[in-house]
């Protein structure tokens, strides 16, 4: 009799890998042939996405875009769903109802909430075309997101907020992110002209608990409230970080992780003249990390950097820009304690040039990982805006960001490296239009910053992906601009790969064939 529980166990493990994006079989103990099994890169198959809260003002308005790129890799032949729905809770559920008549209306209170709760925000039908949602004001809610068989390879959500006033005004962007365990946010302040909140979103049936560190510029700003913070299952909660420690400091480096669960997490960061804007999570921690799309007129541009392990770092920086990388004058190295957040002010260091940032260990061989932001700050006096750049990882195979108009995009394309070829492809229209593709070619140790292509006939908003072709890594950022009252406000989107694919390990034997 032939057994065929060991296939089993390995077509679980394969489909499990083009699910979650894991993929691990371990080798049998003692193996270390040169006939190692191959791998294949499968699509995923289920992808989630969490949206934070967007709203801390009831001027604000603000808008979603879903998108999944088309293409042979777009994944199993499944139709699928991707959907963008409200983590509001109803928070009646539990009321201790004595009327008859009462009871009536809340029944129907809550069964209109919760139809509200489960329409969804934004429902993508089809790979290749974005579809868009939107929503008004404070009380806007986080959004769960998951997209599935053919949708949701690449799948990809942007959030876009505008506030035309107060002190929390700009165009705040972020692509929605997936839910982790681990998040480092450099660039955060607990200074009296800021107001900065973490944004935690749990994504699953089950609370998730989650802790909150911070570290300024003498170390640990140590504090027993963000430790054990709940985040109920479904819904987001946010923290004031100032309210965490006493200690007032323009730089801080804010560490998330979770004990039980995962969470998304981003931090709104907000500031007394220069607006608001979302400050997404750094590149894991690596010794030579890249902060691409750093605008032309930037007025003010401020690295924040973190050594999160034991060891001091001592990084070289190095601008690269249209012609090439060269090192800023009076900036050229940056030494940051262990486990102490370390700024430095580049002032306008682009000079009317777009560039990217990147950070190299300045002795060979001493390579210490490091997390990094900048703080980026265009126009002058009561026009000014801020946006935040993360260090991001390489584009990779594919990456997308969505939202894109018919003005005011930019894109910037660092090959830090080697050369590069990518191809950037502009969408359908959201609303009508044919999808544009175009080839760039990056110098290496350059950035090169373009009007995207739009979509013929563009009608709506549109998404952007970029492919590498040949060549070395490339790192990506779009940048948004819309002009409010004078003012030009903007947000940057870095741009890493978006893991559509697995490597999936192939076994290295039929296991069909085993006896019992």
């Amino acid at each position: 009799m032939k057994s065929t529980s060991a296939l089993s166990l390995i077509a679980g493990a394969v489909a499990l890998a083009a699910v979650t994006g894991f993929a691990a079989l371990n080798e049998p103990s003692g193996d270390s042939t040169a006939e190692a099994r191959t791998a294949t890169r499968l699509p995923v198959e289920r992808t989630s996405l969490l949206c934070p809260a967007p709203g801390l003002s009831d001027l604000s308005e603000t808008a979603y875009t879903a998108f999944t790129p088309s293409g042979a890799s777009g994944g199993s032949a499944t139709a699928g769903t991707a959907e963008l729905l409200s983590s509001a809770k109803d928070d009646e559920a539990n009321a201790d109802d004595k009327s008859d008549d009462k009871s009536d209306e809340k029944d129907k209170d809550k069964k209109s909430k919760k139809d509200k709760a489960d329409k969804p925000v934004v429902s993508l039908k089809e790979p290749g075309k974005p579809a868009t949602g939107e929503a008004s004001g404070a009380d806007s809610p986080a959004l769960i997101g998951t997209a599935t068989g053919r949708l949701a390879p690449g799948w990809t959500a942007q959030q876009t907020t505008t506030i035309e006033a107060g002190d929390g005004r700009g165009l705040l962007g972020i692509s929605c992110t997936a839910p982790d365990t681990d998040f480092w946010f450099p660039a955060a302040s607990t200074a009296k002209s800021r107001e900065d909140y973490v944004h935690l979103t749990n994504p699953d049936d089950t609370a998730a608990v989650a802790d909150i560190e911070l570290y300024g510029p003498d170390g640990s700003l140590k504090s027993d409230v963000g430790e054990g913070i709940t985040v109920p299952a479904g819904s987001g909660v946010r923290v004031l970080i100032s309210t965490l420690t006493s200690k007032a400091a323009d730089d801080v480096t804010v560490h998330v992780t979770t004990r039980t669960g995962r969470v998304g997490a981003a931090v709104r960061a907000a500031d007394d003249k220069t607006g608001s804007d979302w400050l997404t999570a750094s590149a894991e921690p690596a010794g030579t990390v890249v902060l691409p799309g750093i605008p032309a007129d930037a007025t003010s541009v401020r690295l924040v950097a973190f050594a999160p392990g034991d060891d001091d770092a001592d990084l070289g920086l190095k601008l690269l820009g249209k012609t090439g990388a060269v090192t800023p004058a009076g900036h050229e190295e940056l030494h940051v304690k262990s486990h102490m957040t370390a700024g430095t002010d580049l002032k306008d260091i682009t000079r009317g040039e777009a560039g990217s940032l990147m950070l190299v260990p300045s002795e060979k061989g001493e390579a210490t990982p490091v997390v990094a932001a900048l703080r980026v700050v265009r126009g002058k006096g009561d026009k000014q805006e801020v946006a935040y750049i993360p260090a991001t990882a390489p584009v990779g195979a594919r990456a997308t960001v969505a939202d894109n108009r018919s003005k005011g995009s930019v894109l910037s394309l660092t090959a830090p490296g080697a050369a590069a070829t990518v191809k950037v492809t502009a969408s359908a229209g959201s609303g009508g239009g044919k999808p544009v593709s175009k080839t760039y070619k990056i110098a290496a140790g350059t950035t090169t910053a373009v009007t995207p292509p739009v979509p013929t006939g563009l009608k709506g908003t549109y998404a952007l992906t970029v492919e590498t072709q040949s060549g070395g890594p490339v790192h990506a950022a779009r940048t948004l601009t819309e002009t409010v009252n004078g003012i030009q406000m903007f947000t940057v989107q870095t741009m890493p790969d978006d893991r559509g694919t697995v490597e999936v390990p192939a076994a290295r034997q039929d296991l069909s064939v085993l006896d019992d």
